[in-house]
């Protein structure tokens, strides 16, 4: 049997799932989190072979005894993963000071966690890249700023998400960052870009032990989650009913350039929204990000229901046995839409609810720790064709504030981008609600020892 350590597996509150098919898959799975385990999701409990409670998950001496425990206790461990990026790094010091053969280990995390590094490798795939100059000081900022023009967009070097991301559009803003870092972060190293008008397309896809793809899916966010954090604003992104083929040939180009095996990740790229010289034409996809991390939030949720399947049983599968047989189904747009507490909407909860309760297939509270991405109240539901989709929008972010009527219009403009131009035109289905993913019983296989 197979020993697989999964850390935090309490967050995001989805990842259960993960556990479950791991152990339906006969891996001892065991947790290390800093949660009492009485608080613990029973379906949580359940699918943990183990578990052990450490004082706090920063504290990597902590972590390690938990995990020498482990090993004193099961024998080798095969596998440890967290599927988070905050503790990308952690996993992999753990890799190396074990010797866990799967997985990246700390050498490789200079490629896979800076964004400045990541270029390199976009480039050696092929794939276009933003400009970009290490912040440093005001007169190198503004020689960098000479050359690609106002706004740039500065980040951390090392960050996760869209936190602490600034789009500065004068020298008086650039001042203020810069008095910013030196007061805050004065030994942060941040990335300044040129800006990309565009909006972010991902390749999201479980990639198996020889670095082949064994599912590929993918999202659209028409509002980055930049603007949407710095602005308090609404949030919506959707996975695409059918992965557009450029989207397809850079993922994988990608995946061969940066050395992926035995992986879930979520690549994200520009796809612009009118020509710039220094990277191309409208439409062409720009290099944005890697994260060796399966997609954030609910998005494995979404995709399931977007193609009727289950990809925490596929990536389970794919650790377990190399492959998988979980079949595909029918293929949605699957939407999401946050809504952010304070506006004044036009329908209510309850008429929302009741002209789309066919097609809904989530409805929550978003929690507090995901809520400046991704607003306050969520929902997602699926539909056959982007019309439905777009109606839907158009329905749960419509205001009445006069105030808002700005942001209104600027999403009946990134909606009307339509399709990417790569995708090839297929016939209209016939409209019918839409399903929940299928649940198929796999075929028995023999197990790894």
């Amino acid at each position: 049997m197979q020993n697989f350590i999964f850390i935090s597996p309490n967050f995001p509150t989805n990842y259960w799932q993960f556990c479950r098919e791991l152990k339906n898959d006969g891996m001892n799975v065991l947790g290390i989190g800093d949660q009492p385990y009485d608080e613990l999701m029973p379906e949580l409990k359940d699918s943990l072979n183990e578990y052990y409670k450490v004082g706090s998950l920063e504290n990597y001496d902590e972590v390690y005894r938990a995990v020498a425990f482990f090993a004193f206790k099961y024998g080798r461990i095969d596998w440890l993963e967290s599927n988070n990026e905050y503790w990308l790094e952690r996993d992999a010091a753990l890799r190396t000071d074990f010797n866990i053969r799967s997985g990246f280990r700390t050498e490789d995390m200079p490629r896979i966690k800076y964004k400045s590094k990541m270029k390199e490798y976009y480039q050696k795939a092929g794939i276009a890249t933003a400009r970009y100059h290490m912040v440093d000081d005001l007169e190198g900022c503004r020689k960098f700023i000479d050359e690609v023009g106002y706004p740039v967009v500065v980040k951390p070097d090392n960050g996760v998400g869209a936190s602490d991301t600034h789009k500065l559009s004068s020298d008086e803003e650039l001042k203020r960052f810069l008095l910013y870092k030196s007061a805050y972060h004065p030994d942060l190293a941040y990335i300044m870009e040129e800006f990309v008008h565009a909006e972010v397309n991902s390749y999201d896809a479980i990639i198996d032990g020889s670095g082949n793809p064994i599912f590929e899916a993918g999202n659209v966010s028409p509002v980055s989650i930049m603007d949407i954090v710095n602005d308090n604003d609404n949030s919506i992104y959707y996975i695409i009913k059918d992965l557009p083929e450029d989207t397809r040939a850079a993922g994988r180009a990608a995946v061969k350039s940066f050395g992926v095996k035995s992986r879930f990740v979520h690549f994200e790229f520009f796809r612009m929204t009118e020509d710039q010289a220094s990277m191309g034409k409208k439409g062409q996809l720009v290099a944005l990000e890697v994260n060796m991390r399966p997609c954030g939030g609910f998005t494995p949720d979404m995709i399931n229901f977007a193609r009727s399947t289950n990809v925490y049983k596929i990536w389970a599968d794919m650790i377990a046995f190399g492959g998988t047989d979980m079949p595909v189904g029918e293929h949605y747009y699957c939407p999401f839409a946050g809504r952010r507490d304070g506006k004044n909407f036009v329908y209510s909860h309850e008429q929302i609810m009741q002209k789309y309760q066919k097609n809904m297939r989530m409805v929550d509270r978003i929690p507090e720790a995901l809520s400046g991405a991704m607003g306050n109240q969520m929902y997602v539901a699926t539909f056959s064709t982007r019309e439905e989709m777009e109606q839907f929008y158009s329905d749960v972010l419509a205001v009445n504030d006069p105030i808002n009527a700005k942001v209104q219009k600027e999403l009946a403009e990134v909606l009307a981008l339509g399709e990417p131009t790569t995708t090839a035109l297929t016939e209209k289905p016939n409209l019918s609600p839409a399903v929940k993913p299928t649940t198929a019983v796999t075929k028995t296989r023999s197990r790894k020892k």
